[in-house]
């Protein structure tokens, strides 16, 4: 049940879950509302330096070229969205071993990065490289710290995560509202100074509504945490904690290993096999995870490649009209903000199994990477016609791109987090959530060569590069379709032993 525990216990799980939502809406993922920023940099004069004039046409019409100017500010958000996802490795496993210190560490890398683009001036641009890159690195450790709190909810674990990872996802529109009190006379660097002053909120959750070590799954009954009058059980965690490390309980259920992967339970349980919880490296080197790498990096690459392009895009299909480029990054932005909407969907597929009766044999592991299944072929799905849309040349078109990337981004990051959450051992989560994070920013580096391709050999057409990317994105099928045949073996599997137990058991009886 939702909120489960008694009432005051329950209250500070529905607290703490709260505040974390505000905490992703407000400041984890806000450097992919790149779009609206770009257009206050755009206008308050960054990188003008690079912007040359050129005489063109038998009448000597002298015009601005600015194409050095977008490059620098694709190169600024490739760094910042490769900064995003590379270093969730290193904090990862910070995670899995000091959570209270991660928190804290937010606070002062959001605190220096918002004082850094505030301090910036226009001579000093380069400064929004480490600026930018400090805020993705300390938005993506709240998504990081706040994802446990699924586990305080039980059955409604994969719809925390997902929401959480909208949350995200809908942080981008707070450069929108940014972007709009700037046009209202409020300066650049007033807005961030705002939210430099705001990041002490962070630093209250953290001793009040945040536990100093990971919070567990399955939760232990009575499972407590922060400053309270009543008894602490963090004892409890470190005795599970030590469980998981090791391997060694008492009970538990699991499925026996397979080729593709050792569908391993929840949280280092016991599989019957091996006895002992799989290691990080068997992890790493199963087909589950090559394949969960695979689907992630190549939407992700569409992703940011539409996301760090769409200011030049829209100058090119609106022939630079400047009112008509921010109406519609503006739509963009408002689109964003559905995210936190679209997000729980995915966790609702995921979690659609819950409550039913699991099939003769099955276990709760299985039924949860059948119901993902479903939710990454959709996701696919969601990308593919994403992506098809943003090669159309026709702008009017692109509202309908707007809405298909918010709900494609809000399944993509739920449905990665989810997935890893209930595929793997959860003592390795933060591990390979941020193994994979770090191998897909690997890959997101290709969209400075596409931006470079399009803006030189291309002419300034990106069509061959969105029809590539298309083409590219058909990879993302192969992981639901492997799921699906692995779980459909497995029952294939169950059915066999239960029909060779009946035959034995009717010649038992002759």
């Amino acid at each position: 049940m939702l909120g489960c525990g008694g009432g005051g216990v329950g209250l500070r799980y529905r607290l703490t879950l709260a505040t974390g939502l505000v905490e992703c809406l407000c400041f984890a993922g806000v450097v992919f509302g790149w779009a609206s920023l770009v257009f206050v940099l755009k206008t308050d004069g960054y990188f003008t330096d690079l912007c040359v004039n050129r005489t063109t046409g038998p009448n000597s019409t002298v015009e601005t070229d600015c194409s050095g100017q977008d490059e620098q500010f694709s190169l600024v958000f490739t760094v910042t969205s490769f900064m995003n996802n590379f270093l969730t490795l290193p904090n990862g496993f910070i995670f899995d071993r000091f959570v209270f210190f991660s928190t804290t560490e937010i606070q002062a890398e959001l605190g220096l990065c918002c004082l850094c683009v505030s301090l910036s001036l226009i001579a000093l641009s380069m400064l929004l490289f480490p600026a930018l890159s400090f805020i993705a690195v300390g938005g993506i450790l709240f998504l990081i710290t706040n994802i446990q709190v699924g586990n305080l909810f039980g059955s409604h674990r994969s719809t925390i995560i997902t929401l959480y990872n909208g949350a995200f996802d809908s942080s981008s529109a707070i450069f929108l509202i940014i972007k709009v009190m700037y046009e209202g006379g409020v300066s650049l660097r007033s807005s961030f100074l705002i939210l430099s002053v705001c990041s002490v909120i962070h630093l209250l959750r953290t001793f009040f509504l945040m536990p100093n070590t990971h919070i567990p799954y399955p939760l232990p009954e009575g499972f407590t945490y922060g400053v309270s009058p009543g008894k602490s059980n963090s004892y409890n965690v470190e005795e599970i904690e030590k469980t998981q490390e090791t391997g060694m309980t008492s009970e538990g259920e699991g499925l026996a290993e397979t080729d593709d992967m050792p569908l391993q339970p929840d949280d280092g349980q016991q599989s019957e096999d091996s006895g002992k919880v799989a290691s990080f490296r068997s992890c790493v080197q199963s087909w589950f995870f090559l394949w969960h790498l695979v689907w992630l990096s190549v939407m992700q690459l569409r992703h940011y490649l539409f996301i760090g392009t769409l200011n030049p895009m829209l100058n090119r299909l609106a022939d630079n009209d400047s009112a008509l480029v921010s109406q519609y990054t503006n739509a963009f932005a408002f689109t964003q903000l559905c995210g936190v909407l679209c997000a729980p969907w995915n966790g609702l597929i995921m979690d659609r199994h819950k409550g039913k009766p699991l099939a003769p044999g099955e276990t709760d592991k299985e039924a949860d990477l059948r119901s993902s299944s479903l939710s990454l072929f959709l996701t696919s799905l969601q990308c593919l016609l994403f992506s098809i849309c943003a090669s159309s040349p026709l702008l009017p078109l692109q509202y309908l791109t707007f809405i298909l990337q918010v709900l494609n981004r809000s399944f993509l990051y739920g449905g990665n987090a989810a997935f890893i959450s209930m595929a793997f051992p959860g003592v390795h989560f933060g591990k390979l959530y941020g193994l994979v994070m770090s191998l897909s920013a690997v890959v997101s580096l290709l969209q400075y060569p596409c931006f470079a391709l399009v803006k030189g050999a291309l002419g300034g057409d990106p069509f061959y590069v969105n029809i590539a990317l298309t083409l590219l994105t058909l990879l993302a099928f192969i992981h639901p379709i492997n799921i699906f045949y692995h779980c459909r073996k497995l029952t294939n599997q169950r059915e066999d032993m239960a029909g060779g137990a009946a035959i034995t058991l009717a010649e038992a009886k002759m």
